[in-house]
């Protein structure tokens, strides 16, 4: 005997029909959303989202005519919020050292330069020492102390160098250009440390002689610039 086919299957197939057509219509009025948000035109926005008031899809209500930006002021606070400290940045901490010497009338007797190691301060060695010396002049302790409230500001590590030029030197006290370099680093080294107070972790002093010369020992111009007292700013 045949069995009567019941008319419930055709019921259901028109309700997954349904099911889909709404997906495949929700599907779409998803990415038309998606395209007018994307395009920065007000008036295109607010004749869209009118166009769906009272249709069942979104509530009715005012579109606003304009958007508000964000205040510069906030965008400011949440720039400097996400900021690195300036002694992080080589490029910053130069600005800074450099705007440091400005203020205290220093920028002349210290030359400021930015190397790959970090920031590096440069004196003449006559504004610390007399020649052949390794004591600090009266007058050089006042410009160390000035520079000791500069590297007060930051934690980076400070190596004290002493260069000098190619004149031998030959005394009981200093053999050779090596000694009165390194003496000299050393001694600034423990002035930042034991006269100032700063962190004896921080620094570090070498000597280098006459090897590392940043002019020629041939004039008595370019000797002068050889001997020098250079403070390297490590950056991080």
């Amino acid at each position: 005997m045949t069995r009567r086919r019941r008319g419930g299957s055709t019921v259901a197939a028109a309700s997954w029909l349904t099911t889909y057509s709404d997906l495949v219509t929700l599907l779409l009025c998803f990415f038309v959303l998606l395209y007018s948000f994307s395009a920065i035109d007000i008036q295109k926005f607010r004749r869209f989202v009118m166009s769906f008031q009272g249709q069942g899809v979104l509530d009715g209500g005012d579109v606003p005519d304009t958007v508000s930006p964000i205040p510069e002021q906030q965008v400011g606070e949440v720039a400097t919020e996400s900021d690195e400290p300036f002694w992080e940045d080589s490029g910053r901490l130069m600005v800074h050292v450099q705007e440091f010497l400005d203020t205290h009338d220093i920028d002349a007797e210290v030359q400021v330069y930015q190397e790959v190691q970090g920031v590096v301060l440069e004196l003449k060695d006559h504004l610390l020492f007399d020649s052949g010396r390794s004591s600090i002049r009266a007058d050089g302790m006042g410009l160390l102390n000035t520079l000791s409230l500069l590297f007060n500001q930051f934690p980076n590590q400070v190596t004290v160098q002493g260069h000098t030029d190619n004149v031998p030197i030959s005394t009981v006290e200093f053999p050779t250009n090596w000694e009165l370099s390194t003496s000299r680093a050393t001694r600034v080294v423990r002035y930042f440390v034991e006269v100032r107070e700063l962190n004896p972790h921080r620094f570090s002093a070498a000597g280098y002689g006459e090897f590392q010369p940043v002019d020629s020992n041939e004039t008595s111009e370019g000797r002068s610039r050889n001997r020098r007292v250079v403070f390297l700013l490590r950056g991080f």
